[in-house]
């Protein structure tokens, strides 16, 4: 037990910012729950940007989500001081006596300071300097090559907050409405999701590549659901323009409650490393999940069955944008179909 620890029965209420992409805030909702279980009376709220505030809410252990709105700066300078201000006297009228601050930004040293908590947790950032570390009363290090659940549960251990294994899990609610119209769509009783996208596309494993997986898929008698988010589904009409075969085609038209409630239906989920990939993971849909230059170390599918396909590249994980910089990855472009058709068959064997 570290020696500083936070008392925190003492402790009424915790804020938990996370502001980083939807996958990040996905993975940060173990955060919520393991605090509510070493701390059933308290209650914990959470900030986030607007638009991946729907990976947290619904959390039964939230009290309250908070947002900033990714588009506050479009709209002029007053506009954005009184959102600020609205945000702030929010915050500071819920009096938290715990700050947990899950990434480098700034404005949780703001927010530790100008709140007035008892206790704040961030993580140790490098050149920083003193203000960063007087901004907080616990700092934790940041590991190399752990998964990003880990590091963010290490905010918790720092304060003498130890989670089991059974408290580690991600959760993410897609809520009645959502599971009711995906009910509606009268999708096959069993089928493969396949969401082959990301917003990186040198995440991105080819088209052609995609097409013929699909025909296979197809050809072993499997039904297929595809999908993709708006911006995404030029990339989808690449592969179906390449594929014999025909598969439901969703792209573009979930919202991500709606993806989440899709994907909990599905046999098998197949995908590169991206947000779809870490919710079907969430809703415990077996996962086939292709890495380029992303690190399978840190974002692997979590606490669920899957398999992890990669090339051998002596150079990956790199962690850039495509070789070179150029957006496009080798270590994707020549990942065979047979490794990732031989993962997919492998667990829809293990389903079985």
């Amino acid at each position: 037990m570290v020696r500083d620890a936070v008392p925190l029965g003492e402790c009424a209420r915790a804020l938990v910012t996370k502001l980083r992409h939807h996958g990040d805030v996905l993975l940060a909702s173990p955060v919520v729950s393991v605090l509510k279980a070493h701390a059933p009376r308290m209650e914990i709220d959470a900030l986030v940007y607007d638009e991946t505030a729907p990976m947290l809410d619904g959390h039964p252990a939230l009290a309250q989500l908070h947002t900033i709105g990714r588009q506050w700066r479009s709209l002029g300078v007053w506009n954005q001081l009184q959102n600020e201000k609205s945000l702030f006297r929010t915050l500071r009228g819920r009096r938290y006596d715990l700050l947990v601050h899950l990434t480098d930004h700034a404005r949780g040293a703001w927010l530790s300071r100008l709140l007035g908590v008892r206790y704040s947790v961030a993580p140790v950032v490098a050149g920083r300097g003193r203000w960063w570390r007087k901004s907080f009363t616990h700092q934790y290090p940041l590991v190399a090559n752990r998964h990003r659940v880990e590091m963010n549960l290490d905010a918790l251990r720092r304060i003498g907050v130890q989670p089991s294994p059974q408290e580690r899990e991600v959760h993410f609610s897609p809520g009645a409405g959502p599971e009711e119209r995906i009910a509606a769509l009268g999708l096959p009783r069993e089928f493969i999701h396949v969401h082959p996208a990301s917003r990186w596309t040198f995440k991105c494993w080819p088209a052609e590549r995609n097409a013929q997986l699909l025909d296979r898929l197809a050809g072993e008698g499997h039904a297929v659901v595809i999908t993709a988010a708006p911006d995404e589904t030029p990339f989808v009409a690449e592969i179906l323009e390449k594929a014999a075969s025909k598969p439901i085609n969703l792209a573009g038209q979930l919202s991500l409650k709606e993806l989440g409630a899709l994907t909990a239906q599905a046999r098998l989920f197949i995908g590169v490393d991206s947000m779809p990939m870490h919710l079907a993971a969430a809703m415990g849909t077996p996962t086939v999940a292709l890495f380029g230059p992303s690190r399978e170390n840190e974002w692997w599918p979590w606490n669920v069955e899957q398999r992890v396909v990669t090339t051998t590249h002596s150079c990956r994980p790199c962690g850039i944008d495509g070789c070179g910089g150029g957006k496009v990855s080798d270590c994707l472009t020549r990942l065979p179909v047979d490794a990732v058709h031989a993962a997919a068959r492998e667990l829809l064997a293990r389903a079985a």
